[in-house]
């Protein structure tokens, strides 16, 4: 056996083991292991790497001492083992969970405010690209990550990836034509793959890149299927499909950062059934001992997001121009975090949900965080290279990201786990934190007017409480305090649109921000 016997607490720990190399170790060979330490029992299973190697991974949520079992089904004997826990590393929080209901939290208590991106296959890039994109991601401060585990093929997308999941050989792409490009679902001929083998390379570089967010602070919302593929991925069987979900959670279930989607555009997917999306969602919930997040991802109509299993809705847009005002409907029927994925994309692309311009694309994130949810960015802007943001990562081009860094910045001041709408806050989107829609109290409310570009405002509250008030330009991101306020007063506003009202009581602390 290989270990390490210390780790930190929420790190991936794990035990190698050489075995058979004979016959088809994918679906021949089995290797569970138990770990056993004071406060937690987990069990889970193990996978083949490839080169004769069987490997078992583990995230400790305590410190202290820890003991495991395993059992393979190549070896008569148990394998035994202890090792140490210490305390987590600076900078890490632990996984990702679900906070008060509606909000997020990392597992040690630090709230969690998604400001997230999509980067489809950013990971199948070279490796060049693949840095430039984590220079990139750095800068932006975007803290969690969408992409698929299997190769896209759709417009923009017709280059074959750098490696495949499976044994065997793609069809051969010189027969593209604009015709079958846009055949999104399902199998081109000519592919020939062995879905019982799979290429442990191509699954070690997705783990670089896990790993590679982690550096980051930076959750990865995987996505484990989707609908744009002319190999034949998105319509396997479902034996074949299991298949691949138990070895997509033995291989990535133990890293603290990922996020389990279990589609992109889930009903784009004509081979898949509700009673699949089920029994895949059934061996995650059983499989992956860890409790990640997990939602499934829609075009046009909802899965139902109130199904116990998933923990939070992921959303596409609705309308061309709507979707962000329907967050707060859709926490009060899901009683669940309302997450907008895709709320279309700021660029240039002939496509309604790829051209819609930074100021919208930043309109609509500040509409759903102040009623209550959270939304994601994408960028799809055309250039000679073709290579866009939404699939391929790269450099950014819009203008959306610096300001979407700007509102996670207001959102780390706010009190307790985030935001909740306030009914009642006459035509604007107002909200308060949640520890005041808890309480009953107002102490900290944003009024963030959108399109709209009053001059001024009069306000009515406790005339027992002051309020320092500020003005914040959510566009050219700036704060401007306007002064100490108490019961009815008026507010001179710039008479531009973007503009937000903050009012925080001026007795207590908000200085959190990110720490």
């Amino acid at each position: 056996m290989e270990y390490v016997k210390t780790i930190s607490k929420w790190e991936m720990w794990e035990v190698a083991l050489e075995g058979p190399i004979e016959g088809n170790p994918f679906m021949e060979q089995h290797i569970r292991g138990t770990f056993c330490g004071k406060y937690e029992k987990v069990t889970s299973d193990g996978f083949y790497d490839g080169e004769g190697k069987y490997r078992i991974r583990f995230m400790p949520s305590f410190t202290g001492k820890y003991s495991f079992i395993l059992k393979c089904s190549f070896l008569e004997e148990e394998m035994t083992g202890d090792f140490w826990v210490k305390e987590a590393k600076l900078g890490n929080h632990g996984p990702v969970r679900v906070a008060n209901v509606f909000h997020f939290a990392y597992e040690d208590k630090k709230p969690f405010y998604p400001v997230g991106t999509t980067c489809y296959v950013w990971h199948l890039q070279t490796d060049n690209l693949i840095q430039e994109t984590l220079k990139q991601l750095k800068e932006a401060g975007f803290n969690k990550l969408r992409f698929c585990i299997l190769p896209k093929h759709m417009y923009y997308n017709t280059r074959e990836p750098r490696s495949y999941p499976y044994v065997g050989k793609p069809m051969d792409s010189s027969v593209l034509t604009d015709e079958n490009i846009r055949e999104y679902t399902g199998a081109i001929e000519g592919n020939k793959w062995d879905f019982t083998r799979f290429q442990p390379e191509y699954f070690k570089h997705i783990e670089k890149c896990l790993e590679a967010l982690q550096e980051l602070e930076m959750e990865a919302d995987l996505i484990v299927m989707h609908p744009y593929d002319r190999w034949g991925f998105s319509s396997m069987t479902r034996k074949q499909d299991e298949l691949y979900w138990n070895y997509i959670i033995a291989r990535f279930s133990a890293y603290r950062n990922v996020w389990w989607a279990l589609a992109n555009e889930y009903d784009f997917m004509k081979a898949k059934t509700t009673e699949d999306w089920e029994r895949y969602a059934e061996l995650l919930c059983k499989k992956d001992p860890y409790n990640h997040l997990r939602s499934i991802h829609n075009a046009g109509s909802f899965y139902d997001h109130s199904r116990p299993w998933i923990t939070h809705c992921s959303i596409q847009k609705q309308e061309i121009y709507k979707t962000a005002e329907y967050t707060d409907e859709w926490r009060k029927h899901y009683n669940k975090p309302v997450v907008l994925d895709e709320i279309s994309y700021e660029g240039n692309l002939p496509y309604s949900w790829g051209n819609i311009t930074g100021e919208e694309m930043v309109r609509r994130f500040w509409e759903a965080v102040c009623r209550g949810g959270y939304a994601g960015h994408g960028e799809t802007f055309e250039n000679p290279e073709e290579v866009l943001w939404w699939s391929h990562g790269g450099r950014l081009r819009g203008e959306s990201w610096t300001r979407i860094k700007f509102l996670h910045k207001i959102l780390s001041e706010t009190p307790g786990y985030g935001l909740v709408p306030l009914s009642g806050g006459g035509e604007c989107a107002t909200a308060v934190s949640e520890m005041d829609k808890a309480c009953g109290t107002l102490n900290y409310i944003i009024h963030y007017y959108s399109f709209l570009q009053p001059a001024w405002q009069k306000y009515d509250m406790d005339g027992n409480t002051k309020y320092q008030i500020e003005v914040i330009d959510t566009w050219n991101m700036t704060i401007t305090d306007m002064g100490t306020y108490c019961g009815k007063f008026k507010i001179i506003l710039p008479g531009k649109k973007y503009i937000a009202v903050r009012m925080k009581n001026v007795e207590l602390d908000f200085g959190r921000g990110d720490d």
